[in-house]
């Protein structure tokens, strides 16, 4: 045995993620002792000091077991009206809040009173272990789900209150309590289980020799199988070979009354043999009625809660797809039910399990023969008359052609022209009316064109075998095109199936964010005419967001039930055991770190959600949720990347308010002390100089703050766009003196046309963008070098240029130049700066639509930036 297995064996004897462990008392009838042995096990337990809580204890008026309950914590029961009636339940959200170490919870299978959050006390005990609460329960062999056919077959009453194997699977421990047969029916007479009255009544109902002596044997069985599998898990933890699980176990079903019992069976069968099993329904194109249907869907939901698998195959014929499937899953039993009709049995050959011993080899075939179960009145397929009308006028056609070419054809060959009509009709419709064709065309055969015609009478020998052979020719041709054409008809419901999965996925993955994959989501929920879809997502309150499927409103009950699936990951409301009184079934859409999203199902009215609908839209949310994660994991990388590049930006920001900002303060508070120090001993002409100089370094500083407001603008999102129609010329001008000063060195040449068209833009935004580039080509101009600025109008936008004659900008950094904090020195006449200007320039403009490019400048010297933007359409002029 491998190590790795040896580790799983170990890890499987902790609690899984922190969840309780359950403690299970088994016993065969009532009043064997279950509730006493778990007060017992209780009281050894608060004497090691454990924290524990009895939640629910059903003493049932026993003096020695109401002994054993005083001096326990319990827990008040909640009180609940239904039917005019006051009845108990257990206050599941009083013990989570409470969070004992322990709490003893009675009778496991009951049912909680309708509008509780979960139908069963099971699921109740479920919520408590996922919250890692241990639980002492107690329940009796009969409320087993798979024993349910046999516990009636038994003692004749049909037991009602039930809980799934797979429940006594996962306990930690089972503890079955065992009393004699004889001893408990000493106990029932004595008054020790129920009083007198009831007493008698169980003795002669339930309570007999045979019944409980068979209960027993049924309880022992289901402990020895658990001690089995106890055994099996500490052969592993010794690193020893456990026995091998071999093969698989196939059951197939039909819409039958027997297929839940067949599912049950199975469930035992698979438990005994440790061997994994399926649940098959092969659709054969079959017309189910109603009741087939919800037979059909209730094994269905049934295997799901045994812990079998569920899968619908598409063919058209049964036995040989079962066995087919069974190489695939490489299964070792096939398990099947006897037809209940004789003449089936007889006409076909024992029907599918005939076939299946017949064609199976190396495989066990199991049929369970339910002869004891009484039959249900099946109700017949609608007949579809139009089928059978056609059937009808096919062979009225096939008999004039047939009747019109006579003189032609030999008499053997006229047989071909019914076949055609035949064939037409099992193509067209299905088997029933192909049969039919082929009975008319037989008599019409016989009557029309056998001798001696206009008769059913046949006098040559050898015609009889003629017709016997046309007859099932006919009969096989009919069958054959209509089984091509149910194996056609699935083929295309499977494909359309597939193509929707892989369409879906093919579309998820192109999407990059959460939006665009809820948009490709939208278009394939979107189709289902029968059902109403929705998702929901939380928002930064935990309260639900509809992402898709259009605004509605739920009720408090369905809120609740969609609270409870997200913060379990399981399937909650409609058709489900927990709070299904909404209309809504709720499936989390869930990755490994838990859910992303909640897909919403209701039925629209006159339609249900079936077993099939549930299962597709399981298949569809795989990929759902595989596409939200990974929308997820992009945008927190996203985030994670911003927030480095934040981080740096406000480094950057530092080092340019430490150095860049620092300068002009300098140079400021210089001149302002040399001025208060020596006052009117400066010459006035140095007094004015060391003035303008303060006023260029405030407007200096003032730029350098306007860009570093400007760019926190811009990179949060909040720069508001006040558009109005505006003059370039307007924008230009006011540029031009803002920078009076710093232009001053230079010979600035303005070529503005004399009719430009308006701009619909925020002037200031683009007077500072402006500013920000005429700055730019200042400082990289030589002293008493042109600077020019002109427009121009082309294709539907207006450019404004600003040339300069400095040292130009290599084709390597024209796109490093609206980088923040990205300077050049060559050339640089004005000092180091921020490295925002050009950047702030670039999102300014593009934030209206536009862009910013970089040329060579005039004459191939320096460099000409272009303000590209765009022009919509001229406002009209006010008529007076």
């Amino acid at each position: 045995m491998s190590d790795s297995s040896r580790a799983d064996a170990i890890l499987a004897q902790l609690p899984r993620d922190g969840r309780g462990r359950l403690k299970i008392f088994l016993g065969a009838a009532p009043g064997v002792g279950k509730t006493y042995a778990m007060l017992q096990a209780a009281h050894s337990r608060m004497r090691q000091g454990v924290n524990l809580l009895a939640a629910v204890v059903q003493t049932h008026g026993r003096a020695e077991t109401e002994a054993l309950l005083v001096g326990l914590p319990q827990l008040p029961m909640l009180r609940r009206e239904y039917r005019g009636m006051t009845l108990e339940e257990m206050d599941l959200d009083g013990v989570l809040r409470a969070a004992p170490a322990l709490v003893l919870v009675d009778e496991l299978a009951h049912s909680n009173v309708p509008g509780s959050r979960h139908d069963k006390r099971w699921q109740d005990v479920h919520e408590l272990l996922a919250a890692g609460i241990d639980v002492y329960t107690t329940v009796n062999v009969q409320h087993l789900e798979s024993l349910n056919d046999q516990i009636r077959a038994i003692t004749g009453v049909q037991v009602r209150e039930t809980l799934p194997d797979w429940v006594l699977q996962e306990a930690f421990e089972l503890v079955l309590i065992d009393l004699p047969p004889r001893e408990l029916l000493e106990r029932l007479r004595d008054g020790k289980v129920y009083v007198p009255e009831q007493a008698r009544a169980a003795i002669d109902a339930f309570f007999s020799q045979t019944n409980l002596t068979a209960l027993r044997e049924l309880a022992m069985q289901t402990a020895a199988a658990q001690v089995d599998n106890d055994l099996a898990q500490g052969y592993r933890q010794r690193g020893e070979q456990a026995p091998a699980v071999r093969g698989r176990l196939l059951v197939g079903i039909d819409g039958d009354i027997q297929a839940d019992l067949l599912v049950r069976h199975a469930s035992r069968v698979a438990e005994r043999r440790h061997l994994p099993w399926s649940l098959v329904h092969v659709d054969a194109d079959r017309p189910l009625d109603e009741q087939g249907r919800a037979y059909l869907q209730g094994a269905q939901q049934l295997a799901e809660r045994l812990g079998g698998e569920v899968v619908t195959l598409r063919a058209g014929e049964v036995a040989r797809t079962l066995l087919q499937h069974a190489v695939e899953r490489r299964a070792s039993v096939v398990m099947v039910g006897q037809s209940r009709h004789l003449w089936r049995r007889r006409l076909f050959g024992g029907g599918v399990a005939g076939r299946l011993l017949r064609e199976a080899h190396g495989l066990e075939i199991s049929v369970l023969d339910s002869q004891a179960l009484p039959d249900r009145p099946r109700q017949r397929a609608p007949i579809k008359g139009l089928d059978y009308a056609l059937a009808v006028l096919a062979t009225a056609l096939a008999s004039g052609v047939a009747w019109g070419i006579a003189g032609i054809l030999a008499l053997p060959n006229i047989s071909l022209i019914f076949l055609m009509a035949v064939l037409l009709v099992a193509v067209r419709s299905s088997v029933g009316p192909a049969l039919f064709c082929a009975l008319l065309s037989f008599l019409a055969y016989d009557f029309l064109f056998m001798p001696p015609n206009f008769s059913l009478s046949i006098q040559r020998e050898e015609d009889v075998l003629t017709l016997v052979f046309f007859l099932l020719m006919a009969a096989l041709t009919g069958q054959l095109a209509s089984r091509q054409r149910r194996q056609f008809k699935a083929l295309r419901a499977t494909q359309e199936q597939t193509s929707t999965v892989l369409d879906l996925s093919r579309k998820l993955t192109a999407a990059t964010d959460r939006q665009a994959v809820l948009s490709a989501a939208e278009q394939h929920l979107s189709g289902w005419p029968e059902l109403q879809l929705c998702l929901l997502g939380r928002d930064q309150n935990a309260s639900w967001v509809v992402e898709l499927g259009g605004p509605l409103t739920f009720s408090e009950a369905e809120r609740v039930a969609a609270d409870w699936a997200w913060q379990h990951d399981q399937a909650a409301g409609l058709d489900t055991g927990t709070l299904p009184s909404g209309r809504w079934w709720w499936w989390p859409v869930s990755a490994e770190e838990g859910p992303l999203a909640l897909l919403g199902v209701c039925p629209r009215p006159g339609h249900r959600f079936t077993a099939q609908h549930r299962r597709l839209l399981s298949a569809l949310s795989q990929p759902l949720a595989q596409a939200l994660a990974r929308a997820q994991l992009v945008q927190d990388l996203e985030s994670a990347r911003l927030h480095g590049e934040t981080e740096q930006l406000r480094s950057a920001l530092l080092a340019s308010v430490s150095h860049d900002l620092r300068t002009p303060l300098t140079a400021m508070r210089g001149s302002i002390d040399s001025l208060l120090a020596l006052g009117e001993a400066i010459p006035l002409d140095d007094r004015r100089e060391l003035l303008e100089g303060t006023r260029d370094e405030a407007e200096r500083l003032d730029r350098y703050i306007q860009n570093l407001l400007d760019m926190t603008r811009l990179g949060h999102g909040s720069l508001k766009l006040a558009r109005d129609w505006v003059a370039p010329a307007d924008i230009v001008g006011s540029a031009l003196g803002r920078l009076r000063a710093v232009l001053a060195p230079l010979q600035v040449e303005v070529q503005m046309a004399a009719e430009l068209p308006l701009l619909y833009v925020h002037a200031a935004l683009i007077e500072q963008a402006l500013v920000n580039v005429l700055e730019n080509a200042a400082r990289f101009s030589p002293v008493g070098g042109v600077l020019r600025v002109h427009s121009r109008v082309s294709e539907g936008e207006l450019q404004l240029l600003v040339s300069d004659q400095g040292a130009g900008i290599p084709e390597a950094e024209r796109a490093k130049i609206f980088d923040m904090f990205y300077t050049a020195a060559r050339g640089d006449r004005g000092g180091p700066g921020t490295g925002l200007g050009l950047a702030i320039c670039q999102g300014m403009v593009g934030a209206h639509g536009g862009r910013v490019t970089v040329a060579e400048g005039i004459d191939g010297l320096g460099t000409c930036m272009t303000l590209h933007l765009p022009l919509p359409a001229q406002p009209q002029a006010d008529s007076e």
